[in-house]
């Protein structure tokens, strides 16, 4: 197959390096520029009339959150339960949660939490991988996609100049399963941005236009002869991508990247942190389009009470940042199509160990979603008396990854052919939808 000729519309090489060493934060650009890969190919159109899909914010706390000490107190137990953390009231009568999060406590008709996660990894690389995926790593031999490459392949706008799925945070560089791709390919890897005060770098050509235009078309002269002799899925995704980062760095939506655009006021709302600017850029990039935004707080893990004590301030950026996006989305009539799921790998141990701190705990804990047409106001599930065990509405990964889909309009049953020819289910066997968030 012969591949297309680049048009004039091409960065120069330089300005592609830099696009790439920075201003994608480090990401392949044959991954998130992907959908113009497939229109190379000629494997698919661009969908003509078709509605806009929703969105979803995942706010990942890696480490495992303590669910006693957020969003399942247990005020009643022993302070070798409790802690030094109370319970607070919220916008739903009979529903209380933290007392770290009383900005979000006005916000919980329009939430709901899953009190009865229950799962079987309590390894956090393992469960890690669990929680993003669906399946339990190792399980058939295969490399299953994260859910936001699931929902930037079956959900994707392939005519944007924007990229599908975008992930922001640190530390970023050791969690690769935030950002394989699996059997879905290189196309659906997310963009990945570690420092949100510099936007977009080097998106923004550096040349004036003649000269640029100038350069591109020898680029493209010199990425044809190459096309022309290594016919190859690589080659094809390279030239995709340099294809994509010039639609990105001609548009003038490339603008959602860049935070000093909102007011100082909106940015104050949402904490001046990385957590918050990362709550704060989902905000605007769901505005611009983009399907899957993963907002990463790390250190979680408290295992001793010196961590333990600073998860006190995650606490309070989480309340800041999340409550904003979700006001911000409710305020902007967005809040309907975008899902945000709150959550880490698991819980903590409900009583506090010989050190202050909690440990690994996945046999019962929280997870909280906001919007994507969910039943708001409610606790779906509980745990005993000291939040060891759940008492009432197990809900395990497939449950809840089943559930995501099917309120992100995704297929999860349908079967997705591996490289090797093999049929996956998106989501595994045995699921049970959570009925009581469908509306």
């Amino acid at each position: 197959m012969h591949l297309p000729r680049f048009s004039e519309n091409h960065p120069s090489r330089r300005e592609l390096l830099k696009l790439l060493a920075a201003g994608v934060g480090g990401a392949s650009l044959s991954g998130w520029l992907g959908p113009l890969a497939a229109a190379a190919q000629q494997q698919q159109a661009p969908a003509q009339g078709r509605a806009r899909a929703k969105s979803c914010i995942l706010l990942w706390m890696d480490g495992g959150p303590s669910h006693v000490d957020t969003f399942d107190p247990k005020p009643e137990a022993g302070a070798d339960i409790h802690g030094d953390l109370g319970a607070i009231g919220t916008s739903v009568p009979g529903i209380q949660i933290g007392e770290k999060f009383p900005h979000l406590a006005k916000l919980m008709q329009h939430g709901a939490i899953l009190r009865g996660m229950s799962t079987a990894e309590a390894d956090h690389g393992r469960a890690r991988v669990y929680m993003h995926t669906g399946y339990r790593p190792g399980a058939g031999g295969v490399t299953y996609p994260g859910l936001g490459s699931t929902v930037s392949d079956e959900l994707a706008r392939p005519d944007s100049p924007l990229p599908n799925f975008v992930v922001t945070g640190t530390p970023l560089n050791k969690h690769d399963v935030i950002r394989d791709p699996g059997y879905r390919g290189p196309r659906h890897q997310p963009l990945v941005l570690t420092d949100l005060s510099q936007g977009l770098e080097y998106a923004t050509p550096a040349s004036g236009s003649e000269d640029f235009d100038r350069r591109t078309r020898l680029l493209g002269t010199l990425e044809e002869r190459f096309a022309r002799t290594t016919q190859s899925p690589a080659a094809v995704a390279h030239e995709a991508g340099l294809a994509a980062a010039l639609r990105l760095m001609r548009s003038d939506r490339r603008d959602c990247f860049d935070l000093s655009l909102e007011p100082a006021a909106s940015r104050s709302r949402y904490g001046e942190t990385d957590f918050g600017r990362g709550c704060l850029l989902a905000r605007r990039l769901v505005e611009a389009g983009v399907g899957f935004i993963e907002v990463y707080l790390a250190n979680w893990d408290s295992h001793v009470r010196a961590v333990a004590d600073k998860t006190r301030d995650l606490m309070t950026q989480v309340d800041l940042g999340m409550s904003a996006l979700v006001s911000d989305l409710h305020s902007r009539g967005l809040l309907e199509s975008t899902l945000i799921i709150w959550m880490g790998e698991f819980g903590r141990t409900p009583r506090i160990n010989s050190t202050g701190g909690r440990d690994h705990f996945s046999r019962a804990w929280s997870t909280v979603m906001f919007g994507g047409g969910i039943r708001g106001g409610q606790v779906i599930g509980a745990t005993d008396a000291t939040g060891s065990e759940v008492k009432d509405r197990p809900v395990s990964v497939v449950d809840f990854m089943a559930t995501t889909c099917h309120l992100l309009g995704i297929d999860y049953k349908k079967e997705v052919d591996t490289p090797a020819g093999r049929p996956v289910r998106i989501v595994d066997k045995g699921e049970r939808l959570i009925a009581e968030l469908l509306g």
